[in-house]
């Protein structure tokens, strides 16, 4: 007589369980909230969960406070091509008179990529972006450096929050690419060994600026 392998019996268990009808056992599952209660403000949790993740942060009271920062990293940095895309933050950075490429001119020597959000995830310190805006899909990855722009009103606890913003941006003509930043590029593929900047930007900044009097 020959005898049911291991994996037959496997098998049959799973046949029988599929035939058999259950009731859910855990029926309130997908309401229970996933993360504790916190009664820490999104833009502490923001900040804290971005440095874990080698990312830096810094918040700006106002648009001159902003400039400030930019100009005093840049200096520090020793930045020079610095390229911008997107109208909204060319008009403030012409507004205070701040030096940057507009085009795509030599963007092979590009430092540093200067681009706007969809939104700000406090959760997991990450940075939703789309290519519905001015930059496109490849000043976000290509410069060594990210900078992105943010305004306390994109600021929200969870992933699925950042999406609504989208889709209440948006409606129903969604943008093609959506990708969800959280730290600069990173790969510990080879020995095990983490590398920063292997398949994008090696530094990440985040400049939060207050909306909330506007």
């Amino acid at each position: 007589m020959n005898e049911t392998t291991s994996k037959e019996r496997l098998l049959k268990k799973i046949r029988k369980a599929l035939l058999e009808k259950r009731d859910n056992p855990y029926p309130n599952l997908e309401e229970a909230p996933l993360y504790p209660p916190t009664d820490e403000i999104p833009e502490v949790i923001f900040a804290e969960e971005l440095i874990k993740v080698s990312g830096n942060f810094v918040f700006c009271e106002d648009e001159i406070h902003l400039i400030e920062n930019i100009i005093l990293l840049a200096e520090e940095k020793k930045w020079r091509k610095i390229y911008c895309w997107e109208p909204q933050l060319q008009d403030l950075l012409k507004k205070y008179e701040y030096p940057y490429y507009e085009s795509d001119k030599d963007f092979d020597l590009a430092e540093v990529g200067l681009t706007l959000c969809e939104a700000l995830i406090a959760r997991t310190g990450s940075i939703l972006i789309s290519n519905a805006n001015g930059a496109g899909r490849r000043l976000s990855i290509y410069p060594h450096v990210h900078i992105v722009i943010a305004y306390t009103s994109q600021m929200v606890m969870d992933l699925k929050d950042g999406f609504q913003i989208i889709k209440n941006k948006y409606g129903s003509n969604l943008p093609t690419m959506v990708s969800n930043i959280t730290g600069p590029s990173r790969t510990a593929d080879i020995e095990k060994t983490l590398v920063l900047g292997a398949h994008g930007p090696k530094e990440l900044f985040v400049f939060l600026l207050d909306d909330s009097h506007i």
